[in-house]
């Protein structure tokens, strides 16, 4: 996309990531060691990382930085690192890597501002945040953890109100029934009709099969464009679900 009035008029909340000249990155020191995350910041410092519209799956082994990465653009976006809205948030101790403070993201004016980070390990302090707002929703405290995260979903993430902005997801499907997954599947294709733009890093093939999204698979490899068929979340998954005892025989004896 051209940098003249196409970017004055493009309404993604994140067109671009950049890195911060004087950004005090140590290649071999975490979390830049990690290959993804080092991929993402030799391409960030070159031209940029651009994220399309609509929504973007991070896919990868545990340990592969699709945390690591979603949690410094949250942050780098102004979101609460630690989870919640652009309003605000809880937070207790800061345990996040210091990739956030080296990114700059690019935006139009006419971008929308709102944001919401989902982070599923530390929701807890933005429920209570939540609990101490004037005239505060009903608490999320009391509710199971995928109660809970349906409860987001309907109240801020796949609201009407909120035509636009940005969601960045970490692993929702970990409080998530197979049910609850499909319903978040039908959200995410809602919330893009309406523009919200979505970075959501995953391990659910349920979820990384929506139509229309954009699939980077990371690994030692660093990052790649992949296709829904190709990921080895949905051989591996597919080839249990086939054929449970060919994997139970390694596993258990």
């Amino acid at each position: 996309m051209s940098r003249g009035d196409d970017w004055l008029h493009d309404p993604r909340p994140i067109q671009r990531v950049k890195v911060f000249r004087d950004a005090p990155v140590d290649a071999r020191a975490w979390p830049a060691d990690i290959p993804a995350v080092a991929h993402f910041l030799d391409v960030a410092r070159a031209d940029g990382w651009e994220f399309g519209a609509g929504v973007t799956f991070l896919v990868g082994e545990n340990g592969s930085g699709k945390s690591t990465l979603i949690e410094g653009i949250a942050e780098a976006y102004g979101l609460p690192a630690e989870g919640g809205s652009t309003n605000g948030g809880g937070e207790t101790r800061r345990t996040e890597s210091p990739l956030g403070e080296w990114l700059r993201v690019e935006r139009s004016p006419r971008a929308a501002r709102w944001g919401f980070f989902l982070r599923a390990e530390t929701m807890h302090g933005y429920y209570s945040w939540r609990d101490d707002l004037p005239d505060a929703p009903p608490s999320l405290h009391p509710m199971s953890h995928g109660e809970s995260f349906n409860a987001l979903l309907d109240e801020a993430l796949d609201h009407p109100r909120y035509v636009a902005g940005l969601a960045c997801l970490d692993e929702p499907e970990a409080a998530l029934s197979f049910s609850s997954t499909l319903r978040w599947l039908a959200s995410l294709d809602r919330m893009r009709s309406r523009g919200t733009q979505v970075i959501c890093a995953t391990h659910s093939p349920v979820l990384a099969a929506l139509p229309g999204a954009t699939i980077l698979e990371l690994g030692e490899w660093g990052i790649r464009e992949s296709v829904w068929e190709d990921l080895e979340v949905v051989r591996l998954q597919r080839g249990f679900l086939e054929a449970p005892g060919r994997f139970l025989r390694h596993l258990l004896d």
